[in-house]
């Protein structure tokens, strides 16, 4: 063996320990991945933005190393993946918290991305993005507010880069106990999958002190891997070396991938004003107490979600050809479903058009003060203006600012009447629930 590439000290004395033989091929290079990570920490908004993270959302990385007693391999036996994914969708609110999955690629070797998608299904559809396991992970890992992982090499990467870390699996068996990320799982926070999820999720958040010993271990030489490397390579070679610096790729920006959950929400609103304090989850959380309503993706696996939706979403350009645009969509909906009451045509990512059976069709956008493209999702927006509207809300000629708060903020958003869009004549015939009811004239 002509070099065998540690990345500290520390590891050249536990392979003395172990094969001394091969002490005399150790070169210390450092850590080319981490180093390309801690070059691309400016940049950290970016692939926030290519995820779909909106300002004040938390970005939870799911991770997993590839043995069995790995995350996605159950947690040795605990069998935590198949519930905890439809769990943390549901417990943590979706305009609060963004969830993505980085799975070792050996995961998808193994099982086949058609297996693996199947088996997220699910999740995906409550808005688990999953992550390209070859170029994008960095990104992702730099990306997080949170990994909730197990004792691979991510969740170490991401204790050194000082993001919080919760452990689902610790695999403590499959470790030499000297290793430092042996101690680092020893101290690491675990998950209790019986538990709820939501609070252990906030009290790591709050409680985050960053792990030195992680950050001192990783690498030995941190910012010159490619230097290292490169030297030992033309001394291999018995080659001069290049007169130019020595670099690593920058790691790109991935392809926009934003949230988008097609499973049934539920909306708990508080209206106050022209103040509506929101927040919606895919599981019913709220007591029969709660003003909340049911708010349906016309993509939904289960059709019959949407019998029972009081507010029914799509997503499309203004003159998609398909859908026939925001009027005769809406017009359509409120037509098939007798018990909605308003039909939510998303036409990018900061405006949208609602038709109400009772009181016409309004156009929403955001304001100067708040962009709504990053902020706070359109359908969000149009659930808190039925809220308000079945409050006693009413929107003036001249249109009226709602203020929509989140766990991410407070958003002002405008809301416009659509003059091509009148309510029906007897709006009282109209309402939720009621059978046969018509839709509302263009």
């Amino acid at each position: 063996m002509d070099g065998f590439v540690l990345s500290h000290p520390e590891q050249l004395e536990r392979l003395g320990r172990a094969c001394a033989e091969a002490v005399p091929s150790a070169v210390l290079a450092g850590d080319p991945c981490f180093d390309r990570m801690l070059a691309a920490r400016p940049y950290r908004d970016r692939f926030r933005r290519a995820l779909g993270v909106r300002r004040g959302q938390r970005l939870v990385v799911l991770n997993s190393t590839w043995n069995p007693e790995g995350f996605f391999g159950n947690g040795g036996g605990q069998d935590i993946v198949p519930s905890l994914l439809p769990r943390l969708a549901a417990e943590l609110p979706a305009d609060d918290y963004r969830l993505a999955a980085v799975l070792h690629p050996n995961i998808w070797h193994g099982h086949g991305p058609g297996q693996i998608r199947a088996w997220l299904d699910g999740a995906r559809r409550s808005g688990l993005a999953l992550i390209d396991p070859v170029h994008a992970w960095r990104q992702a890992v730099l990306a997080a507010d949170l990994v909730l992982g197990d004792f691979g090499a991510v969740s170490y990467y991401a204790s050194a880069l000082g993001t919080p870390v919760l452990l689902a699996a610790d695999g403590q068996e499959k470790l030499d106990p000297e290793a430092p990320l042996a101690e680092f799982v020893r101290r690491a926070p675990r998950l209790d999958p019986h538990a709820p999820l939501r609070p252990q999720v906030e009290r790591v958040l709050e409680e985050h002190r960053p792990d030195a010993g992680s950050a001192e271990f990783v690498t030995s030489d941190p910012g010159r891997s490619a230097l290292l490397l490169r030297r030992h390579f033309y001394a291999s070679m018995d080659l001069p070396e290049p007169a130019v610096p020595a670099s690593f790729e920058p790691l790109p920006l991935p392809p926009y991938a934003p949230a988008r959950v097609t499973a049934p929400l539920h909306v708990r609103t508080r209206v106050q004003g022209t103040d509506i304090v929101l927040e919606r989850s895919t599981k019913h959380p709220y007591s029969a107490d709660d003003d909340a309503h049911l708010a349906v993706h016309e993509e939904t696996r289960h059709t019959g979600d949407l019998e029972l939706a009081d507010v029914i979403v799509c997503e499309g350009r203004p003159d998609d050809p398909r859908l026939g645009g925001p009027g005769p969509w809406t017009t359509e909906v409120l037509g098939l479903h007798p018990h909605c009451s308003a039909a939510v045509y998303v036409t990018g990512p900061g405006t949208c058009t609602v038709r109400t059976r009772e009181h016409g069709m309004f156009r929403l956008r955001g304001t100067a003060e708040a962009d709504l493209v990053a902020d706070v999702d359109p359908a969000a927006c149009a659930s808190a203006l039925y809220a308000w509207l079945a409050g006693g809300g009413t929107v003036p000629v001249g249109g009226v600012t709602l203020r929509v708060h989140t766990a991410s903020g407070v958003h002002p958003v405008v809301v416009d009447v659509d003059p091509t869009g009148r309510p029906p004549h007897n709006g009282a015939a109209d309402r939720p629930g009621t059978a046969g009811a018509e839709p509302p004239p263009e």
